[in-house]
Formats: C-alpha cells, sequence, structure tokens
C-alpha cells in the first residue's frame, strides 16, 4: 500500500454512543431512583387498566436495626418477582410492610430505661408502649431508605405496619375469631421460657447453642410389682430390692418428677454390682434396671469395676414395668408430704437407648414429651418454679433456690438438687456434657422449660364456622392446604412445613409482654380461665376503639367498663392482658393488606409468598394456622423459599469472627446493581456464599454485559424504522440470531414464571457473552463498520440489534434494574420513559427454526477449529490478525461440508480467503479432540490489504477508489 493512500477512518460507520464503559454506579444510582419517584413509575404502572392482578405478600422485616445482607437477598429475590410478574402482563403490586411489636423492640426500651436507672415495671405500659412505638417508627424510615437503595419497588409511599392503629383493630378481630369459634382455651403447659425476659417464647424466637450441662444418674427404689403368674421367687425377691436408674441433664427438674417412662422395644435387665470402691455411689449389692445397650456405659460413668446381669425384664417375668416406684426424696420432706406418692412406669415411644439408661425421668411441667405422657395418664402438674427462674418459696429443701439467673447465669437449683440426692443415696454418677441447647433468639440466654398459664389455640377442635371445604379443625385444614392449594418452590418446602404442622401442639397465643396487640377477651371471675365471653357487641366496641386510638385504649383506665357496656358487670369479668405472640401479629396480615387494602388482592389471597427457610417455623407456618382459623384455608398460593448467605469459606457470618458484609458497603463500593446480579447468579433455594472475591467475579460478568450492551447501542447510531428488514429477508446467520431469541423468549417467561432466577440469568449471560460477543458480533462488526449503509446484510444486522435491545433491556431489567434503565434512556431519552413502564416484547414463535439451528451447530463446531488453529497462528506470532489468513479446512462429512459451502464461510470466521476441502488432512494439521472428521491448514492470504477494511484480497486497488477492494469501493460510491 502506497504512503500517499487515502486515510478511509471516517469513512466508516463506527460505534457511537454516549453510553460510558465505566458504570459509576455507586454515584448514579441514587439519580434513577430521585427519576423513578418524579415520575411516578409505581404508581403509572397501577394506572394501566385490564391487566390481571399478582400480588406478592411482604413478610414483614422487624423493624429495629441496620439491613444485613439477609434482608437484601429477600427484598432484591422479591422485586425480581414483582417486576417480572409486572412485564408478563400482569398488575403486580408490592405493599411493603413492617412488624412493629414484640419483645425485641420492648426490650430495646428496657436497656435504654436500665441504663437510666429507671425500672420498666415501673413506669405506666402505655408510656412504655408509646416509647416502643416511637423506637419501631425511626427504624421504618430508616430501613426504608435503605431498602429503596437496593433499586425495590412498590407502595414505598403507603407501606403497611402492624402496629398502626387500622392494623391492631385488625389483629384484635382475628384474634376474637378465634374467641367466638371456641379454639381458644386457657392451659397449663410447659413452654419454652425466658427467665431473662420473663415470658414465653414461641419456637421461631428460640435458637440452639452449644451449652454445658450437669448429668446425672439417679436412682429410684422399686417399691411394688404386679407379677405375671408365672415369674420365679428369685425373680420377685432380686426386683423388691432394685432400683430403676434414670439420666437427665436438668438436675433441677428431679423435685417435680411425677413418672419414668420406658419403651417397650427395649432390650432391658437387672444387673448387680459386684465390685466398686468403698465409698462409691454405685455400691456392691445394689441392682439396677438398665437397657442392655446402655448398662456398660452407665456402670463406666459410675466407676463401677465390675458387674454382672440376672436376667433379663421382658414379658416371660413379669408384665413389663408394671412397677410403682419412690420418689427418691420420699422421707426427707419434715411432713414427708411432698414427694409422698407412687412415681408409676409408663410407657414412651420417645424413649430410646442411644443414651442414658433406657429409662426416662418425666416431670410434666417441664418438657413436652413429659407433658404429653403426663396427659396421657392423668399425671398432676407441679408448679415449682416462678417466672424469675426461682423455686417457690414453699418448696422444702430448694426454697428460693435459683435455675438461672436476671442475665441468664446458672445458680444454684443444680447443685443443691445434686447435693440432696448425693446426701440422700440417690445418686449413681455425675458429669458434664456440651449440647445443643434452647436459647432465646434476642438475649442469647438459655431458656426452661416452664409450667405457666398460656392461652392456647386448639388446632385439632371442630371449629364449626361452616369453613370446612378444606377440613373442620386447624390440623386438617392446614394439611389439606399444604397438599391442595400450595405451589412449593423448592418441593422441599412443602415437606418441612406439612411435618411441622403434622407433628405440632396447639398453638401457644399468650406472651408475658407490653408491647403488642392484647388478647382482647375477658373471662369469668373464678372460673380459671375456662369461662370466656363470648358478644359480638363487645367485639365490637374493642374494634372500633382500636381503630380510632389503638391498642393502648386496652390499657387506659376503666377500659373494662367501657368495653364490657352496660351489658355485663366489670366486677364479675377479668380483662387479660397479656400480649398476643407477635406471630399471630404477622400472620395475620393477610387480613389487614391483602384482604382489606384497595391494592390488595380481591379475594384476600396472595399470588406467592417468599421468605427465608426459617420461616416454616414462622411466618409461613403461622400465617397458615391463623388463616385456616379464620378463612378456613392457606392465605397464599405459592410459597418460595431461599436459604442463608454465609462468608466465602460457607461460614456463618457473625461480628465477633469479622466475616459480615452488609447491603451499604456492599453499594458504596460497587452499587446495588452488583448486589441483585450476585443474587440473581445463585441458587436461592440453597445457602449462598458472599464475599469480597465472589463481589470481584460478579462485577466481571457485570463488565462483560455492559460490554454487550455498550456494542448494541453504539451499533444502533441513527437507527430508523424504515431500515428495517423482514425476517425472512434476512440473511442465515440474522435468522439464527432470531431463532436463539425465540427460544430465549420461552426460557425468559418460563423462567421468571418459576422463580427460576440463577437458571433464567445464566442462559440469558451465555447468550450475551457468547452466542453475540464471541460469534455474532464478532462476526458482523465488519459488516455494520463496512458495509454500504443501504446493503442488505448491514440494515439486517442493525433490525436484529434493535431486537436484540429491545428484549435484552427488558429481560434484564427485572434483575439488573438501574442498568437496563441507563441502556434504555441511552435508546430512548425523555422525562417520562423509563423501561420499567414497558412489557416483555413480543416474540414471534415463527422465528423459531430448529432445522437452522442444527445446521449453524454444525458451522459453529467447524469455525471453532478455525479460531482455534489461528489462535496457534497469531500466538507464534506467524499472523498479528485473522485477516492475514486463507486457512485450507478439511471436512470429512460431506453434509458438514454442504453446509459450510452454503454461507460465506470465510466471512464467518473473519479471515480474507478459505478454502473448503474434502481430501484428507495432511499430518501435522490443526484439529480438535470434539469436533471429529475437521482438520485446518493455516496459510496466509494473497493479495493487497484494503485500506479501508483491512481484508487482504486480490483486487485491492483495481477499482476507483484507490486501495480498496471492492465490497469498499461500493460503499465509498454510495456516499
Amino acid at each position: 500500500m502506497c504512503a500517499d493512500t487515502p486515510d478511509y477512518k471516517d469513512t466508516l460507520a463506527l460505534p457511537e454512543t454516549d453510553f460510558p464503559m465505566r458504570a459509576g454506579l455507586p454515584k448514579r444510582e441514587p439519580e434513577w431512583l430521585a427519576r423513578w419517584e418524579r415520575i411516578g413509575v409505581y404508581d403509572r404502572l397501577r394506572e394501566q387498566e385490564g391487566r390481571t392482578p399478582f400480588v406478592l405478600h411482604d413478610g414483614p422485616p422487624y423493624a429495629n436495626g441496620h439491613l444485613h445482607i439477609g434482608h437484601a437477598l429477600n427484598k432484591i429475590l422479591k422485586d425480581f418477582i414483582v417486576r417480572s410478574q409486572q412485564m408478563l402482563g400482569h398488575d403486580s403490586r408490592y405493599i411493603p410492610g413492617w412488624d412493629c411489636h414484640g419483645l425485641p423492640i420492648e426490650w430495646k426500651i428496657e436497656e435504654q430505661y436500665r441504663a437510666k436507672g429507671k425500672n420498666k415495671d415501673e413506669v405506666p405500659i402505655n408510656e412504655l408502649r408509646a416509647e416502643c412505638r416511637k423506637f419501631a417508627a425511626e427504624w421504618i424510615d430508616i430501613q426504608r431508605e435503605e431498602f429503596k437503595r437496593l433499586g425495590v419497588t412498590g407502595n414505598w409511599a403507603d407501606p403497611y405496619r402492624t402496629m398502626d392503629f387500622a392494623s391492631e383493630a385488625v389483629i384484635a378481630e382475628e384474634f376474637m375469631k378465634f374467641v367466638m369459634n371456641g379454639s381458644l382455651y386457657q392451659g397449663s403447659k410447659p413452654v419454652m421460657w425466658s427467665v431473662v425476659e420473663k415470658t414465653a417464647l414461641a419456637e421461631a424466637e428460640v435458637e440452639y447453642h452449644d451449652h454445658k450441662s450437669h448429668t446425672i444418674w439417679v436412682k429410684f427404689p422399686v417399691r411394688a410389682i404386679h407379677y405375671s403368674p408365672d415369674t420365679p421367687d428369685n425373680v420377685r425377691d432380686a426386683l423388691m430390692n432394685s432400683f430403676v436408674v434414670i439420666w437427665t441433664t436438668t438436675p433441677w427438674t428431679i423435685p417435680s418428677n411425677r413418672a419414668v417412662a420406658f419403651n417397650p422395644e427395649i432390650s432391658y435387665g437387672l444387673y448387680e454390682v459386684t465390685e466398686a470402691d468403698e465409698g462409691n455411689w454405685a455400691k456392691v449389692g445394689e441392682r439396677y434396671c438398665l437397657a442392655d445397650n446402655l448398662a456398660e456405659d452407665v456402670f463406666k460413668a459410675a466407676r463401677v469395676k465390675s458387674f454382672k446381669k440376672l436376667f433379663s425384664l421382658d414379658a416371660a417375668h413379669l408384665d413389663l414395668f408394671p412397677f410403682s416406684l419412690a420418689h427418691p426424696f420420699r422421707g426427707l420432706d419434715a411432713s414427708d408430704a411432698e414427694w409422698d406418692y407412687n412415681v408409676p412406669m409408663l410407657a414412651g415411644d420417645h424413649v430410646t437407648d442411644d443414651a442414658g439408661t433406657g429409662f426416662v425421668h418425666t416431670a410434666p411441667s417441664h418438657g413436652a414429651d413429659d407433658y404429653l405422657v403426663g396427659l396421657k395418664h392423668g399425671l398432676p402438674m407441679t408448679h415449682n418454679v416462678l417466672e424469675d427462674g426461682s423455686f417457690r418459696p414453699d418448696l422444702p429443701l430448694f426454697g428460693g433456690a435459683v435455675i438461672f439467673d436476671e442475665k441468664g447465669k446458672e445458680k444454684d437449683a443444680n447443685t443443691r438438687v445434686i447435693d440432696a440426692l448425693a446426701g440422700c443415696g440417690a445418686l449413681v454418677a455425675r458429669g458434664r456434657i456440651t449440647h445443643s441447647y434452647p436459647h432465646s433468639w434476642r438475649s442469647k440466654a438459655p431458656l426452661i422449660f416452664r409450667n405457666t398459664p398460656q392461652w392456647f389455640a386448639a388446632i385439632d377442635k371442630p371449629l364449626g364456622d361452616g369453613m370446612d371445604t378444606y377440613g373442620e379443625t386447624i390440623r386438617q385444614r392446614a394439611l389439606a392446604s399444604i397438599d391442595k392449594l400450595v405451589t412449593w418452590t423448592p418441593q422441599t418446602g412443602r415437606n418441612r412445613l406439612y411435618s411441622m404442622i403434622e407433628a405440632r401442639p396447639d398453638w401457644v397465643l399468650s406472651r408475658q409482654r407490653a408491647w403488642g396487640v392484647p388478647l382482647t377477651c375477658f373471662v369469668r371471675k373464678g372460673s380459671n380461665g375456662t369461662e370466656i365471653l363470648r358478644d359480638a357487641a363487645v367485639n365490637a366496641r374493642i374494634a372500633e376503639a382500636f381503630r380510632a386510638e389503638g391498642a393502648d385504649a386496652w390499657f387506659e383506665e376503666g377500659a373494662a367498663a367501657r368495653f364490657l357496656g352496660n351489658e355485663y358487670d366489670p366486677a364479675e369479668w377479668v380483662k387479660v392482658d397479656d400480649i398476643l405472640d407477635v406471630w399471630f401479629d404477622s400472620g395475620s396480615t393477610h387480613a389487614f393488606v391483602l384482604r382489606d387494602r384497595a391494592d390488595g388482592a380481591a379475594d384476600g389471597i396472595a399470588d406467592v409468598y417468599l421468605e427465608g427457610t426459617d420461616q416454616h417455623r414462622g411466618w409461613f407456618h403461622s400465617s397458615m394456622l391463623q388463616a385456616c382459623g379464620t378463612m378456613g384455608r392457606a392465605p397464599y398460593r405459592a410459597v418460595v423459599t431461599h436459604g442463608f448467605t454465609l462468608d466465602e469459606k460457607g461460614m456463618k457470618m457473625s461480628k465477633s469472627l469479622g466475616n459480615t458484609i452488609v447491603p451499604e458497603t456492599i453499594v458504596k463500593q460497587y452499587g446495588a446493581d452488583i448486589l441483585r446480579l450476585w443474587v440473581a447468579q445463585t441458587d436461592f433455594s440453597a445457602d449462598q456464599r458472599i464475599g469480597p472475591e465472589i463481589l470481584k467475579g460478579v462485577a466481571d460478568s457485570y463488565r462483560r454485559l455492559r460490554n454487550t450492551m455498550r456494542f448494541i447501542l453504539g451499533n444502533l447510531a441513527g437507527f430508523e424504522e424504515s431500515e428495517r428488514v423482514a425476517p425472512a429477508d434476512m440473511p442465515e446467520l440474522e435468522r439464527w440470531v432470531l431463532h436463539r431469541l425465540a427460544e430465549l423468549d420461552v426460557t425468559v417467561r418460563e423462567g421468571y414464571g418459576r422463580y427460576s432466577f440463577q437458571k433464567l440469568f445464566q442462559e440469558l449471560f451465555q447468550f450475551c457473552t457468547v452466542d453475540l460477543s464471541s460469534v455474532y458480533f464478532d462476526i458482523r462488526k465488519d459488516a455494520l463498520y463496512c458495509d454500504a449503509p443501504t446493503s442488505l446484510r448491514r440494515r439486517a444486522a442493525r433490525t436484529v440489534l434493535m431486537m436484540l435491545f429491545e428484549r435484552l433491556t427488558t429481560w434484564l431489567a427485572p434483575i439488573l434494574t438501574f442498568t437496563m434503565e441507563e441502556v434504555w434512556l441511552e435508546r430512548f431519552p425523555g422525562e417520562e420513559s423509563s423501561v420499567h413502564l414497558q412489557d416483555f416484547p413480543t416474540t414471534d414463535a415463527a422465528w423459531r427454526d430448529d432445522a437452522l439451528d442444527a445446521k449453524w451447530e454444525k458451522i459453529r463446531r467447524v469455525r471453532r477449529v478455525v479460531t482455534g488453529a489461528l489462535e496457534v497462528e497469531r500466538r507464534e506470532k506467524r499472523i498479528g490478525a485473522s485477516l492475514e489468513a486463507a486457512p485450507v479446512v478439511h471436512v470429512a462429512e460431506a453434509e458438514v461440508r454442504a453446509a459450510l459451502e452454503s454461507v460465506d464461510f470465510a466471512d464467518l470466521c473473519i479471515t480474507s480467503g478459505l478454502t473448503l476441502s474434502d481430501a484428507p488432512a495432511p499430518e501435522g494439521a490443526f484439529t480438535l479432540e470434539d469436533v471429529p472428521g475437521v482438520a485446518v491448514v493455516p496459510a496466509l492470504a494473497e493479495g493487497e490489504k484494503c485500506a479501508r477494511c483491512w481484508q487482504i484480497l486480490p483486487d485491492v486497488g483495481t477499482h476507483a477508489h484507490e486501495g480498496v477492494c471492492a465490497r469498499c469501493d461500493e460503499a465509498l460510491s454510495a456516499r
């Protein structure tokens, strides 16, 4: 090429766009947020008529702190659903909400009081409630802005709050339905009790941590036996001087023992100590009833040197433990009254021979299994433990002893009981064990099972409310709803909730707190809670007052007389001042959000609930129970569950470990779209990992997607509708891209519809980075830059780019909310313009051409061999660019050769020339193992380099315009 050859650079149609390569998301995202609020995007979508409503009901986060990464995952997933369902053609509504009542907020206010030297119990209750309300309101405002910063759309101007007066009124009304249908009752049962917080806890408020407990082996003397007629005399004599040995990790419950449980399926024996040190608790000659599988372990713990089995205890000798035992403390009380009763042996399926002795000490007031055994056999309940974790003062030997103090520290109850057992010769062995133990999720203090009067909803009582389509009881309705009415994502969520509800006891509704909605009911004085007032007029007065004044009205002076009215004497009725379980609050949200709001759901049922796996025992669970009690079925049609977020090593995030990552930090460093992209790339149904290295990878994926969109925008500069080419008139390469779009349209719609975001995104990402960037864009750059504006090939390519723009921006908008808005505004600027006002565009199913796709799959496989060979040539510096090459491609298969001959394969390989050959490949030709029958022999292109397109062709320099090829000469002539 001559030195004075004209510079044709200005004649090329190079990309033109203001869309920057660097996103600058942390700085620019707030601008788009302000814009969406200014033009009212959410409200404008609600104005679109004729669309089927779709409602995702928001499980309310708790209003007491900054957002953590789990909040971000949850809200972003919800936003994917809300935005995608809107773009699928629905009226997709989202009312954000907050849970405001309950212990965590009350606990914070108590901490503030303690710091000021104030006693919570001395503060007027409505003064305390006002402080709690103020605290919650402040955090709601903070969290609302943090959620909005993540790009989450919704009715932020009018969210729901469980502490709103209208909400409190509906919660009370929903509770009073349980009063009226007879499922509410007061019972005395063991419940998880927090000594620190002085209240019962729901299972969802309990977490399990390792705890070091005392372990003791205790012998209960056999007092009487009902023998089988054929029982040998030696067996009778041996048993009458024996002990049944139990093992427990809660020595403090021994004073409340009422029975010993065994399992008929376990093999038991009578064992005798034959050798032990002097002074040992287990003495020579003593005989113990033990499970055969555990006898050796027991004697090892008891430091017994040798022992022998006397005989098996089975139906051949007696009717398997028809024993009466004596309480080990019998006779220690001076009055001989406290423990002067028989301790029966009772069968229980919960007894195993995995650990312990095969016999379980049973205190019905202090254990779930114990309670059920006691209920079945009519065992009396004890009331030995007070709300502060101390024994009642008049309990002989142990009065005033404390299990855990107000800070959750173990005190003297266990040791005093153990010392008493040792003193009366009832101890066989003692030790310590570290095991998983229930703790309060708020105070982190260990809990106790404590018998206390509480209010329950009976879940197996026929309600007789006329809503029996799915069963007569709450449990029946819940189980039927799970199987017949709800779709589960993932399906394991169904099994988890079903098993929980199938086995759960009655619902404990009462809490001994101050901040929340009270149990709005009255009981007749002296009835011990058995006579509950059921009066619709009283209920109506309560609801009316709550709507006007909030639940504080319940605690005002004279409230009982006000609500009872003239029909009832306040002196004869007791106003219940317990507070409703906070899960009843959130479980009732379907009523005051879905049912009662104009932007809720017409039938009061949500299309989907989405929360973490912990909510199978939390919000999913309580919402199911509550709705089945008041509306006869589940309040949702679908449940989507996500896992927990761990650090990069798969460890739980903890401030003490220093591995926490908060959304605010990510947003400030990378932008919210990077966090949203991380969510899209994870399998949310399992636990996910996040950390600096993972986020770097996400940012790289974002960069590649951004470059894809930048290429599209740059090459659409000046595009007008008059340029459009009909699909039927397009070259095969363009029609293949349209085929892929038709495939992806199905993938996108099904993926969003099934909440399969990871798979959907992977398909789109693969399409953008491989099908487009590595293939289509790579091939068509030459035509886009160098072809004449009027050429069919260039017009078809620009038409396809426009089709790509229309689809990729909308398909990715629910995920990359900010970036796709930026892309959209580059093409369609204007104050009222927004990608989030668009639907997914209709894609013609006729674009799909499986035969064409199969053909181009063959072409792409061969192209991969060619590009591999050229890469070797570049690496060895035999060529600089692929346009310097004109390889020979040996293709053994005739069908594949025919496919290649039907297209300009040199153009597809970005070479200046290419020869197809059916001859056998020579030795040393380049091949790829996974593409058999194809080999490439590199060769240099012959001719001169075109000064405009840089192809090396024989005809360069033979046209009107100096130094160019025929194609470029034509393009220059058309200018």
